[in-house]
């Protein structure tokens, strides 16, 4: 019995000496913005200000980065932010009721480990991936098969002629024309060899090129 009301006592006291102390210490109007330390046009909204002196109390600058409230002298405050290295701040004792100060906070940068995120469970899953792996043609490849004569297997003598085609044959006929221009026209009735041409045509049956004339 003796024991425990010793105890209260012992709690007794060191509540009315902690409650002395606070007491003691006068209460003045903190208030201040909070800044960018790289840029001061810059404002830090929304840090939580910890009083480490009185309880852990708990106060928020706004989102102007504007904050004011009543501490006491000699309180130790904790401005802490999402991106911001942590600042301490203590309240100067000097009589006055009033502490306007601008806190500035410093970004905090983090180096995050490299991660390499792989669609494979295993090594050996890659592995066979990447043997089986088809891999496009280039543009050089694509051109040699589009222009090779063993893929579209197309005959170029029953293709309609291009404008190349028909202006090379109207400069030879005008080459021709100029060159027998004072001498006798060949008549191409009287040659026998293009009679044996035509007739091997019509033989063959190769109609395609006089169609695709006319």
């Amino acid at each position: 019995m003796k024991r425990l009301a010793c105890i209260l006592f012992f709690l007794l006291v060191t509540g009315i000496t902690a409650w002395a102390q606070e007491k003691e210490q006068p209460l003045i109007q903190f208030t201040g913005v909070i800044h960018n330390a790289d840029s001061s046009a810059v404002i830090v909204p929304y840090v939580n200000i910890t009083n480490l002196s009185f309880h852990n109390q708990l106060n928020m600058s706004n989102y102007q980065g504007y904050f004011s409230f009543v501490v006491h002298e000699l309180d130790t405050l904790r401005f802490t932010s999402v991106g911001y290295l942590p600042e301490t701040v203590v309240v100067p004792a000097g009589g006055n009721k009033s502490y306007v100060l601008q806190v500035k906070l410093k970004p905090q940068t983090i180096n995050l480990p490299v991660v390499r995120v792989f669609p494979w469970a295993t090594t050996d899953e890659f592995r066979k991936d990447f043997i089986t792996m088809k891999i496009a043609d280039d543009d050089l490849e694509i051109a040699k098969k589009n222009l090779y004569k063993a893929i579209y297997g197309v005959d170029i003598n029953s293709l309609a002629r291009d404008a190349q085609e028909i202006q090379m044959a109207s400069y030879q006929d005008m080459h021709t024309r100029i060159m027998n221009e004072h001498s006798l026209t060949p008549n191409p009735l009287l040659n026998p060899i293009a009679w044996g041409t035509l007739i091997k045509q019509i033989s063959d049956g190769d109609f395609s090129r006089g169609l695709n004339r006319n």
